[in-house]
């Protein structure tokens, strides 16, 4: 079994491995952890995230909530009992000013947080992993890297490319 670690690259193409891919990362993430999701559109950042929420759903027997991409809303919450989720969208923010407004870094610890389009964000902070999806249009591949602050093991999975 090879093991997620900060530099991993991980064929997500198929959506079951994706599933699969963000429960086990579902696992790893606590109240106050915040993720930067990178990549271009279609590249499967909300898919992720999607899964990822309703994995958290299904551990704690909830129904499943639509997700959807908060281009348009810039935030969308859930809630999953004692989980709170925030997902931004930063794709239409012009400024810095304007994510000073939306309050992305206001009490961050009670909170996971996903932030698609990071690289609108000047400083980043708080405890964050970095997802990195690409797409390779002429194989119609989509991969996957972790990179974090903290080196080593993030989780096991079972394809590595």
């Amino acid at each position: 079994m090879h093991i997620a670690t900060s530099g991993s690259k991980i064929e997500i193409s198929k959506e079951s491995l994706t599933a699969k891919i963000a429960k086990k990362f579902s696992k790893v993430l606590k109240h106050g952890d915040i993720v930067f999701l990178y990549g271009d559109i279609g590249a499967g950042k909300t898919t992720f995230v999607r899964y990822l929420i309703n994995s958290l759903e299904k551990e704690k027997k909830i129904k499943l909530s639509e997700i959807t991409s908060p281009t348009f809303s810039i935030l969308n919450e859930y809630e999953i009992k004692d989980i709170k989720i925030r997902h931004y969208d930063l794709f239409r923010i012009k400024n810095s000013e304007e994510i000073k407004n939306i309050g992305m870094f206001e009490n961050t610890e009670n909170f996971l947080t996903f932030v698609e389009w990071p690289e609108k964000i000047k400083k980043k902070i708080g405890n964050n992993y970095n997802l990195f999806f690409k797409y390779n249009f002429k194989s119609e591949k989509r991969f996957l890297e972790f990179r974090n602050k903290k080196k080593g093991h993030i989780f096991n999975v079972k394809n590595k490319t």
